[in-house]
């Protein structure tokens, strides 16, 4: 289990239930919060000739269309394999559609790319979700949809973006719809409905918890249709593989049925398909039409509330999925508050004792939305490229197009997706860091996550990890193998057995890297996007002419350095068990050796700027370097380990290794040579920059004028506000503390000033495992230039507190909601908490994917680890 604080305890009704779960006894992860906020505009649904998947599917289709590959909707939840949804739909007696999913702005209509228009929060919820609480505010006067669109599309790149709370539409009232879901058992989910007018006058709220069905029998021909029906004061529920099942609920709605089918009529004039298609609830709430069936049986059915609140009031509807029908009176409610207090009870021991109420709230709303991001994925590209027996077949073009050469991925799995709106789909890098905040609530499922892509159905023959479904054959940066060690310490260090597995599959990830991403075989590396979007002053997918020459990259050539450490850190554990891992152990020491020597011979480190630069090779052996003062020059800082002198008595082949190695080449490299010999605290340190680099490059690191954000490090130096680097027709780099101003990756991608939580967690730890080395015998400025000398350790904390600030209130103000005094000062808004893709590099107000807590969710590991000595709980290597 995962770590307690300390206590060794391991107590309390959730942490029996992950325990029944991970035995296969009880199916508690069965059910849970797997259905996106947006499965339109996917690429999985996307059947266009052009690859344009935002205009395949919009939203304009949504309501309309059966989707192919998943489902989506508001505060839903549905088995692991999605066979069955139950989420929740709205109307304000005003909006000309019913409310069911989030609305937002496709890529190519935002000034900076997508952009979701609602305002929703995940505000709790247990690993096996239990115990989960959703809350919406939903405007009572109509929904902007058109003005929303309009004027974004008037806006450009040097403005931000135009918001919901921006038109003014929730001055005149607003609803706050809140959801709990509890479980009484595995396959007993109970549903409340809290809806509380926040207007000035009474109001009526159309409410409707929706049932239904993913619809799998118009792709398969034959394959059994499921069923609900009305009978016996209850809806049942008939699926060949999930068996019976039975709906109840309170007070006395108006049952509506309808078949989660086409609407063929509507979307392309054509008269045949069912009298009842998806949309039909819709059209019968909002326009009074016959387009439900009035047998009262479908593969969609709502409970039909007309709750009139009045000003301040508020209104509850109770609803029950079991396999028989269950009650929805006093045992309802005991059992959801047992689950309340349960998850109390869960998170308690996760909570520093130095922790704030806030920093608490902080930490679980941030645990919240990780597990709420939770999600199914289903995409087999084979059967997608060719399509579905008995409909249109896909257009020529997608034969060679996007994933033509990934056929052998078949997805078919429940899992943590970095925004569930804006980003519905995995993504190699965002995973591995996701993994870390899990392992402290369901070290289990951390796991098999970090396990899962490296399977045979994601990672292909040759050993290459899917990037993400828009292109599966871009180059993520290879951290699952720190992220495996990190979730080892947390887990408790000993399922061996699970690090075997994960450094088996990971052994076949890095011969691709060899082969394919050193292509010059000079041990530097370059692999274009890497994740860092348009960090550098032109697209690295697509870079400018070099004059012939070849572009390497410093934090390809760092990532890499990072990978062969983490490699050795899981040989050098697994040795302890099995000598045999020993050797491979001697391989990634001398080839993580042979990199940094690589680094410092080859030109990416620059002595008079005292930063690591990418550069461009020519073919005729010259260098010249690309002088970004950016976070890729920083990732270095990362690339180290810090082994004792015991850990290296126990290897004799290892360390008979270093001292060969230390001798033939420490003249060459100053790194390498104080390496040779124990530093201040008896450790070791090996690294690619040795203490000399460390200091310069730490001296840039703090100064507030570069890279020292209030809010933690930025992604490009405030330097380039005043210099930037200008290449002419090639390219160009300023500072942009804020939304992008280049329509670079869509427009909504910046790396050019934000924080962003990866690389401020991987710096705040490598400073922590520094201090291992250093301890007292080094201390630096904090600021540059304040006088204030402090350890390493302490310079880690104080940039953590920076990150964690972003959310704490101070004077009545959170750094996160920027200038919006909504969400600063009304105490119906303050509290709810947002997770953002990046922070304004001055202001650490929330820019990009609203409910990006994948890796932002790193916030709650920064908190709960206050419980340990230093960030790290481990550092084999």
């Amino acid at each position: 289990m995962a770590d307690t604080g300390g206590s060794g305890a391991v107590l309390g009704a959730e942490r029996e239930r992950l325990r029944l779960a991970d035995a296969g006894a009880q199916p508690w992860r069965r059910w849970g919060p797997y259905v996106a906020a947006r499965a339109w505009g996917t690429v999985r649904e996307d059947y266009s000739p052009d690859g344009e998947s935002w205009w395949s599917l919009p939203h304009e289709q949504a309501r309309s269309r059966a989707y192919r590959w998943s489902e989506d909707g508001m505060a839903a939840v549905c088995d692991d394999k999605q066979r069955l949804c139950l989420g929740l739909a709205l109307w304000n007696g005003r909006d000309p559609i019913l409310k069911e999913r989030m609305f937002g702005l496709a890529g190519p209509e935002g000034n900076h790319g997508e952009d979701a228009k609602e305002y929703w929060w995940y505000l709790d919820s247990t690993p096996t979700h239990s115990w989960m609480r959703w809350r919406y505010h939903y405007p009572q006067a109509e929904f902007p949809y058109q003005r929303l669109v309009e004027e974004n599309a008037r806006r450009g790149k040097d403005v931000g973006e135009f918001e919901l709370l921006h038109t003014g539409v929730f001055d005149s009232g607003c609803w706050q719809v809140t959801v709990d879901h509890a479980k009484a058992a595995p396959e007993d989910l109970l549903m409340r409905v809290t809806v509380r007018n926040l207007g000035e006058r009474t109001e009526t709220l159309h409410v409707l918890p929706t049932l239904w069905f993913r619809n799998t029998w118009d792709w398969e021909p034959g394959s059994p249709k499921p069923s609900l029906a009305l009978g016996g004061g209850r809806i049942t529920v008939a699926h060949e593989e999930l068996g019976a099942r039975a709906l109840t609920w309170s007070g006395d709605p108006e049952p509506l049925f309808c078949e989660n089918e086409t609407n063929l009529r509507r979307l392309y004039g054509v008269d045949r398909g069912t009298a009842y298609p998806k949309d039909g609830i819709g059209d019968a709430v909002v326009h009074g039409a016959a387009t439900v069936n009035p047998e009262r049986r479908g593969t969609k059915a709502a409970l039909w509330y007309r709750l009139e609140v009045a000003a301040g009031g508020t209104a509850e509807i109770r609803v029950r999925l079991a396999p028989e029908a269950g009650d929805v009176g006093e045992r309802f409610a005991t059992v959801l508050a047992d689950r309340a207090r349960e998850a109390d009870e869960f998170y308690a021991p996760l909570v520093p004792e130095n922790a704030t109420a806030d920093e608490a709230r902080i930490m679980r709303q941030a645990f919240a939305g990780l597990l709420w991001s939770k999600q199914y994925y289903h995409y087999d590209v084979d059967r997608w490229l060719e399509g579905d027996p008995g409909q249109p077949a896909p257009p020529q073009s997608r034969r060679a197009g996007r994933n033509s050469t990934w056929k052998h991925v078949h997805a078919s799995d429940v899992i943590v997706m970095p925004d569930d709106w804006e980003y519905p789909w995995f993504a190699a890098w965002d995973l591995a860091f996701h993994t870390i905040p899990l392992a402290h609530v369901d070290p289990s499922l951390a796991k098999q996550q970090l396990l899962l892509l490296t399977h045979e159905w994601y990672m292909d023959p040759r050993g290459r990890l899917p990037a993400y479904e828009y292109d599966f054959g871009d180059v993520n940066p290879p951290v699952h193998a720190l992220a495996a060690m990190r979730v080892f310490a947390i887990d408790g260090g000993q399922d061996l057995a699970w690090l075997t597995a994960m450094f088996n599959k990971l052994l076949v990830n890095f011969t691709w890297w060899m082969n394919r991403v050193d292509v010059d075989g000079k041990d530097l590396f370059a692999g274009g996007f890497l994740g860092l979007d348009n960090i550098a002053p032109f697209d690295r997918n697509h870079p400018p002419d070099l004059g012939g020459g070849r572009l390497v990259e410093v934090d390809g050539t760092a990532w890499v350095a990072l990978f062969e450490l983490g490699l050795l850190a899981m040989a050098v554990t697994l040795a302890a068990e099995e000598p045999a891992y020993e050797d491979i152990a001697v391989k990634f020491f001398e080839h993580f050796w042979v990199i940094a020597l690589a680094m410092a011979d080859q030109g990416l480190w620059d002595e008079e700027d005292g930063l690591y630069y990418s550069a461009v090779h020519t073919p005729d052996g010259r260098s010249w370097p690309i002088r970004a003062h950016s976070v890729d020059g920083l990732l270095p800082l990362a690339a180290f380990a810090v082994p004792t002198e015991k850990l290296l008595e126990q290897l004799p082949a290892l360390r008979e290794r270093i001292e060969w190695f230390a001798e033939r080449y420490g003249d060459r490299f100053d790194a390498l040579a104080e390496f040779d010999r124990p530093g201040p605290t008896g450790r070791r340190l090996m690294s690619v920059f040795g203490r000399r680099r460390l200091e310069r490059m730490l001296t840039r690191l703090l100064d507030e004028s570069e890279f020292l954000s209030p809010h933690g490090i930025r992604a490009v130096s405030r330097y380039h506000a005043d210099h930037p680097l200008d290449l002419g027709p090639d390219g160009r780099l300023d500072y942009e503390p804020g939304e992008s101003r280049t329509g670079m990756f869509g427009g909504n991608s910046n790396w050019r000033g934000p924080v962003w939580f990866p690389m401020n967690y991987l710096i705040v730890n490598a400073l922590a495992r520094l201090d291992r080395y250093f301890g007292d015998d080094l201390t630096v400025e904090m600021p540059t230039g304040s006088g204030r000398r402090m350890r390493l350790v302490d310079v880690s904390r104080a940039l953590a507190d920076r990150l964690v600030g972003i959310w704490v209130e101070r004077d009545g103000r959170r750094p996160v909601f920027g200038d919006d005094e909504r969400l600063q000062s009304d105490p119906d808004w303050r509290d709810q908490l947002l997770f953002f893709e990046y922070f304004h590099g001055d202001t650490g107000a929330g820019l990009g994917a609203s409910h990006q807590t994948g890796w932002t969710a790193l916030v709650a590991d920064l908190v709960t680890s206050r419980r340990f000595a230093t960030f790290v709980a481990a550092d084999r290597s």
